[in-house]
């Protein structure tokens, strides 16, 4: 499976996990939406893959300026 999608300009990551049938994907794709990531999903064969991106919102910055 490949690492990366393109979906409408917006690159996803692949989880890395083959789900063997759209039930255990659907839980994981809820644990990703409540962690506020997008989700877009390929079937292939008989199973489906998971690819999601979440768009960074805040950026902390650690330790004293250098």
């Amino acid at each position: 499976m490949r690492k990366s999608v393109v979906v409408d300009n917006k690159k996803f990551m692949w989880d890395g996990v083959e789900y063997k049938d759209e039930g255990e994907a659907n839980a994981a794709a809820e644990n990703y939406a409540a962690a506020r990531f997008e989700i877009h999903r390929i079937a292939e064969k008989d199973k489906v893959f998971l690819f999601t991106r979440r768009v960074v919102t805040e950026i902390k910055v650690e330790g004293a300026p250098s």
